[in-house]
């Protein structure tokens, strides 16, 4: 069993599926650190490994993170969760821009630049960055240079030289404002990575459990065939043995006959019990490795070595006990309790939409010019600058003060009626006391699942302990049976007959008992004490590298 576990941990490719889960809970934290909506993650329980399913079920986790739509009657149906106000990226933004533009334009009247053909050439070189911050507030910065050359005779400067700085700062008040608002989807996806570690864990329960179901219904099939070829054994035996009577004309031909209609059945029996054996080494098999394809491991035998399991204390605790245990232990649990969290955080970051939104935001603009004197000026005694001839000079009185702007300013837009936020508050308050009675709806059925397989487990006790006392009843019949063959008192038939009453009832038994080790499994399922008592570490479970496995 314990070889078996270690496998599956390691080959399983339900597993293997739901790993990649883990990561990519990682990469919706990482989305949303930007500001980005969250993704969500799928936590439902992958069951693509055939067998070993049990009528109690396997157990899955309550809650789901796996995004934000589900299909309804008539259509998508849109959760509120995330909703609220837009939120900016968090990732800075820089962009550049630049062009080299050449013009040339006719001129009607001369006088305005004082040639007939306006020639010009310009090279412009921009840049901004920009970036917001999890309260709300926002800036941009933008730098520009203009490099400009012209044939006009009245202009001064020519190339002429001008740049710009421009700085403004924006901060919500109202809506969009505060930590709750702006990193609601980073507290969601740190909730997914808790409810993906959660459904990773569920999964490995589910898993195990299922391999465990497996293994069993390979041991009472192994024995079951055990049985069924030394009932064979015997009816040949006794076929033989009558038929040398049957020739020293001791025992009449109908006798003879009855005996090999025995063998018969015992033939038919052994090869269903194969074909059954065969099929649950196929199942493990497959539950146990990445693929089967090879025709060496698929006609490989599996022997079990395991045949009965440890002792469960759980068939003798009180169920409060158990029932404690479950709400302590299963996973699905805690998926709830972190659902009903994320719940109660939407219901907070949702009101914010219902406020107007207002703004208040300040502005710096700083511009510099400079050139050279242009050598075709006709302005005489004009043509002279004091401005710097260089772009060096241009930028540094950007930022001196000698051409500032300042500007500090509001901005408000109110949504009248605002029923669309309006309707969203109150959608997510319905929703909320929803999950408040999927929560209450998930507590019943873990008493119910507790309780039900507590008692499929005293159930699956008192059947094995009436298959022994059946199967001891048998073999002392069929003890007695041979005694008196050979005294006579019996037929040789009489004593197969006891010998294929006493295979059924060991066939019974060991199905009682495969029953009652898969009654052991479940009860650990429906406590959450799976990986405690097969002694397996979830690092080891999501590594696939099993190092260690308590005995």
């Amino acid at each position: 069993m314990r070889d078996a576990i270690a496998l599956a941990l390691e080959n399983n490719l339900d597993l293997a599926y739901f790993r990649y889960n883990l990561p990519i809970a990682q990469t919706d934290l990482l989305r949303t650190k930007a500001g980005g909506a969250a993704n969500g993650v799928n936590t439902s329980i992958a069951q693509g490994t055939q067998g070993g399913f049990s009528s109690s079920g396997t157990g899955s986790g309550g809650g789901s993170s796996s995004g934000v739509t589900a299909a309804g009657a008539g259509g998508l149906v849109t959760s509120t969760l995330g909703n609220g106000a837009p939120i900016n990226s968090f990732d800075p933004q820089l962009s550049v821009q630049g062009f080299v533009d050449h013009t040339t334009l006719t001129q009607v009247n001369t006088i305005q630049y004082g040639v007939p053909i306006l020639k010009q050439n310009t090279i412009e070189l921009a840049s901004s960055y920009s970036q917001a911050f999890s309260l709300g507030t926002s800036f941009n910065v933008t730098d520009y240079g203009v490099r400009q050359t012209t044939n006009s005779i009245y202009n001064i400067l020519s190339p002429e030289l001008t740049t710009n700085f421009n700085l403004t700062i924006n901060q919500p008040l109202l809506q969009g404002f505060g930590l709750g608002t702006n990193e609601r989807f980073m507290h969601i996806a740190k909730k997914n990575i808790q409810l993906t570690d959660l459904g990773f864990k569920a999964q490995v329960i589910a898993t195990i459990t299922q391999v465990e179901n497996i293994y069993w219904d390979l041991v009472n099939a192994y024995q079951d065939a055990q049985i069924k070829e030394r009932s064979l054994a015997y009816a040949n035996e006794t076929l033989s043995d009558d038929q040398k009577q049957f020739q020293l004309q001791n025992v009449p031909a109908m006798q003879v006959m009855k005996d090999q209609a025995a063998v018969a059945t015992s033939e038919g029996d052994l090869t269903v019990a194969r074909a059954t054996l065969r099929l649950n080494e196929l199942l493990i098999k497959n539950a146990l490795t990445k693929t089967i394809e090879d025709p060496a491991l698929a006609e490989m035998p599996v022997v079990p070595l395991d045949l009965t399991g440890a002792s469960d204390p759980n068939a003798d605790k009180p169920v409060n006990v158990l029932i404690t245990d479950a709400e302590k232990n299963r996973p699905d649990v805690s998926e709830d309790q972190i659902a009903m969290q994320i719940a109660q955080d939407n219901l907070r970051t949702i009101k914010n939409e219902l406020l107007p939104r207002l703004s208040l935001y300040g502005q710096f603009i700083g511009a510099g010019f400079g050139g050279q004197l242009n050598p075709v000026c006709a302005l005489n005694t004009e043509c002279t600058t004091t401005l710097p001839s260089g772009f060096s000079g241009a930028f540094q009185n950007t930022f001196n003060y000698s051409s500032p702007e300042y500007q500090v300013g509001f901005s408000l837009n109110v949504t009248l009626r605002n029923r669309v936020a309006k309707a969203d508050q109150f959608r997510a308050v319905l929703d909320y006391r929803q999950k408040e009675l999927t929560f209450e709806q998930q507590k019943k059925s873990i008493l119910l699942d507790v309780r039900n397989s507590q008692y499929a487990l005293q159930q699956a006790q008192a059947r094995v302990t009436a298959a022994e006392q059946a199967r001891d009843l048998a073999q002392k019949t069929f003890d007695i049976s041979k005694q008196e063959q050979k005294l006579g008192a019996m037929s040789s038939y009489d004593t197969l007959t006891s010998e294929q009453a006493l295979a059924i009832a060991e066939s019974a038994v060991f199905v009682a008992q495969s029953a009652f080790e898969k009654a052991k499994v479940d009860i650990d399922r429906a406590t959450g004490e799976t990986l405690d008592r097969m002694g397996i570490s979830i690092d080891d479970a999501k590594s696939g590298v099993v190092t260690h496995l308590q005995p």
